[in-house]
């Protein structure tokens, strides 16, 4: 039912999402347990004229029962979340499946530089493609990305795909994707990292076969994005010039 509420658009985005609600579930079970706990009890022994009140120690039977049983029940459900985000974390992060593309993500203040193949397919050879803020890729697909920076700490996140890898400085992070729904998806950057860190946004554009052939056929034709970029400043280089223009 959430699904109507949230775009996936990745193949694992419904495996994170199950895991939230998950945890969600148990941990609002118990909430409301210990609430209606409180709320009754407070209700049940109010003070009452005549009536002295009870000294209750906790040290019998009885009463460590209503200590004992809760702690076990919920350090059950807190190993069963383990076990359940321990595998959802080994699916996305330690078992990469074999890529049939592959991109360079690089991040720098304040926008986001990408390299994907050309029309051959494989990264780093003559007709690799780079663009500005704009990622193309192919529908059902499945792409291993390498991000890094040149300057300070970025973080790249993709609401849509349940993404978020942070991109350090002198390091090379290996991740996965595989975009299930076509359109375009907002990439942000989720790490603080200077005066137009909230200014440092960019798109998925997610294509079908046919719409990603034209696409690259317009660029290796010197009609794409990238000539564009070349001639207007990207969203983010517009943003810095407005705040320095800002500046007294």
């Amino acid at each position: 039912m959430w699904h109507r509420f949230l775009t996936g658009a990745s193949s694992y985005s419904g495996s994170i999402d199950h895991l939230i609600f998950l945890i969600a579930g148990i941990v609002g079970f118990w909430f409301l347990i210990a609430e209606g706990a409180l709320f009754w009890f407070t209700i049940r022994y109010l003070k009452k004229e005549g009536k002295p009140t009870s000294y209750v120690t906790g040290e019998g039977n009885r009463l460590m029962l209503w200590i004992t049983i809760p702690v076990v029940l919920i350090v059950l459900c807190d190993i069963g979340l383990n076990i359940a985000d321990t595998f959802v974390w080994v699916a996305i992060k330690q078992d990469l499946p074999p890529a049939e593309r592959t991109v360079r993500i690089i991040g720098q203040q304040w926008s986001w530089t990408f390299q994907a193949p050309g029309a051959d397919g494989v990264l780093d050879t003559a007709d690799d493609i780079r663009t500005t803020d704009d990622l193309h890729v192919l529908v059902d697909t499945t792409y291993h990305f390498e991000v890094m920076s040149r300057d300070v700490l970025h973080s790249f996140a993709v609401p849509a795909f349940r993404i978020k890898q942070d991109a350090v400085p002198g390091r090379t992070i290996t991740g996965w994707f595989r975009a299930t729904r076509t359109g375009t998806y907002d990439i942000q950057c989720t790490q603080m990292c200077g005066l137009a860190h909230g200014m440092m946004a960019g798109r998925v554009i997610v294509e079908t076969p046919r719409q990603h052939n034209a696409w690259l056929q317009q660029e290796a034709a010197g009609k794409g994005s990238l000539a564009v970029r070349e001639a207007e400043p990207t969203r983010s280089e517009a943003a810095v010039s407005q705040l320095a223009e800002a500046k007294p």
